[in-house]
């Protein structure tokens, strides 16, 4: 049993992700429980100050958690800066550069459809209260940013970006929506000695998961309710992407079953349904 457990850990959770320079995929379909997901990171510096990839049949969504990027592809030249995202079509070659560093969280899923190339300015989306709002009741209060949702047009990507208060429970009420959307957490912006808990469980008497996460760690949802909370005194900080599993007709952000008994107060991401 207790071997059992270790080898579906193994295929869940991913440490110490930005612990490289250049580009890194850490985890794939081939070597996770993902059946669409991909994620990597791209960490530019004076000692690699530029990359070039294929994006083949997958499409791509780039977020950049840090500093300032150009990304050349499809024969523009765009510049990227904090919490900025593209989202990149399937057949495209991508050549990113930086002069004073870039950390980009890179997320892409494979499908048949070609969607256009399309940028999201952070600056837009903090103004959309449907993109950006706090969501939940004190002791679980945090603010949810949707970089790629309803505002791109895409296969099977969504992602964004939580930030706790201090101490504060998030994904809460427990909520999943396996049948649709398959989701992984990167946690970021978390400085040592920050830390927090992470659950995924299908049952609360027998989790599948509970463990600490730190800056730079992912944790897939594979199925199952996910909360986390942050240690008191620090904020948990983490990017979320999903893939839909029917390509179009599930991606849908908020779309949620929330745990029963807990849900008296909805699910929180309301605002993002309007």
């Amino acid at each position: 049993m207790a071997t059992d457990t270790q080898a579906l850990t193994d295929l869940m959770v991913f440490r110490k992700t930005n612990a490289h320079v250049g580009r890194q995929i850490s985890i794939t379909p081939a070597n996770s429980t993902n059946r669409h997901l991909s994620y990597g990171r791209i960490i530019l510096n004076d000692a690699v100050k530029s990359v070039a990839f294929q994006t083949a049949n997958r499409e791509t969504g780039l977020i950049v958690l840090s500093g300032s990027a150009t990304v050349k592809v499809e024969g523009q030249d765009i510049e990227l800066t904090r919490y900025d995202s593209i989202y990149i079509p399937r057949d495209c070659a991508v050549h990113l550069s930086s002069n004073g560093g870039v950390d980009i969280a890179e997320f892409s899923s494979d499908v048949t459809g070609r969607y256009p190339l399309q940028v999201v300015r952070y600056a837009a989306v903090a103004k959309d209260p449907t993109l950006k709002f706090t969501a939940g009741t004190p002791s679980q209060q945090r603010c949810v940013n949707i970089l790629l949702g309803k505002n791109v047009e895409a296969g099977r990507l969504v992602a964004g970006f939580t930030v706790s208060e201090p101490g504060n429970w998030t994904s809460w009420p427990p909520h999943e929506h396996a049948e649709m959307l398959e989701e992984m957490y990167v946690y970021f912006d978390m400085p040592a000695p920050n830390f927090g808990i992470q659950f995924v469980y299908q049952n609360t008497d027998y989790p599948e998961l509970i463990t600490a996460v730190r800056d730079g760690d992912a944790v897939l949802m594979p199925a199952g309710y996910h909360p986390n909370v942050s240690v008191p005194g620090h904020r948990i900080t983490f990017l979320w992407a999903m893939a839909a599993h029917r390509e179009k007709d599930d991606r849908q952000f908020g779309v949620v079953n929330v745990q029963p008994g807990f849900g008296a107060q909805g699910s929180g991401l309301e605002a993002s349904r309007k």
